[in-house]
């Protein structure tokens, strides 16, 4: 039988397994390292506006500090497999081991490569030089790309990927839902949950126009609804929409290993909000020993 868990447990062990996602202008770097624990999880997204050449640099740079690094590997933005080649390299000499490998915007198409598929595929070809290979789920609708394209493209990209990392839904219910069907489709890789932490909203809509077409925030941009739960005050509470998808993402066979947070560039703000939720969570659950284990606190019930 399986063990039931709280759902300040699940909520908790999500928090303590994390990984950030910081585009990569020259300021974040210092940034990150004063703001993360030494040694976190950091992927850089990839700019069609900066171009490949900011996202191995910020990597490269992060990396040197002792971060464990995964660059995205756009796959629009890659000419040839000749450069890809160039860029395995690349990072095997920055001590850069694993990568996350979006199509990227169709806009920004450069080369040989449409599909991460075809790019995840040259690696395979080379040898699989990368010992973390990291692929998009899309709980919603992908604005641009018909239902079907996405589960038919996951299908055909597990075989080359060690990891899914969902986009962000704001709906506990598609979550979950989501999170089934990919189960019952018998695709088992690990799966990060895509999540924005608390995030200003004035910086958010400084960053969503900085970026442009950058990969958060395009997504964002092109579905104004979403943009609107996290700007909203009051709209999206990420501890709450976790408690509403624990008795889901919670069970030992959903494969759910941890969280990607989206920091939008807020790195130092993202990090404090996570250290305050673990600090509470610890608080609540004092209480709830103390209490002879009543629950007090909507949310974090019993699943």
């Amino acid at each position: 039988m399986m063990r039931r868990r709280s759902r300040s447990d699940v909520v908790r062990t999500l928090l303590s397994h994390v990984r950030y996602e910081i585009y990569p202008a020259a300021a974040v770097v210092d940034e990150v390292a004063a703001s993360l624990p030494a040694g976190a999880t950091v992927t850089v997204t990839a700019s069609p506006k900066k171009g490949l050449e900011a996202t191995f640099r910020v990597s490269e740079q992060l990396a040197a500090r002792g971060f464990d690094v995964i660059p995205h590997l756009a796959a629009r933005m890659i000419a040839h497999p000749a450069e890809l080649a160039d860029i395995t390299a690349r990072l095997h000499c920055a001590g850069i081991e694993k990568v996350f490998v979006p199509a990227g915007d169709a806009a920004s198409q450069t080369g040989v490569y449409h599909s991460a598929l075809q790019l995840l595929e040259d690696l395979a070809l080379s040898g699989h030089p990368f010992s973390e290979v990291g692929i998009t789920g899309y709980p919603e609708s992908h604005p641009s790309i018909h239902d079907d394209m996405t589960i038919q493209a996951m299908w055909d990209k597990r075989r080359y990927a060690t990891q899914i990392v969902s986009n962000m839904t704001f709906d506990p219910r598609v979550l979950a839902a989501w999170v089934n069907r990919v189960r019952n489709r018998g695709i088992h890789l690990p799966i990060l949950i895509g999540l924005p932490g608390a995030v200003s909203r004035a910086k958010l809509a400084g960053m969503a126009a900085k970026i442009g077409v950058g990969e958060s925030a395009s997504f964002l941009t092109k579905n104004g609804g979403l943009f609107a739960r996290i700007a909203t005050p009051g709209a999206y509470d990420p501890i709450r929409f976790l408690g509403r998808t624990a008795a889901t993402i919670g069970r030992s066979d959903a494969g759910v290993s941890g969280l990607h947070l989206f920091t939008f560039n807020q790195v130092a703000e993202t990090e404090c909000w996570r250290r305050d939720q673990l600090a509470q969570l610890g608080r609540h659950d004092d209480d709830r020993h103390a209490r002879g284990f009543s629950n007090s606190t909507p949310g974090l019930d019993t699943v």
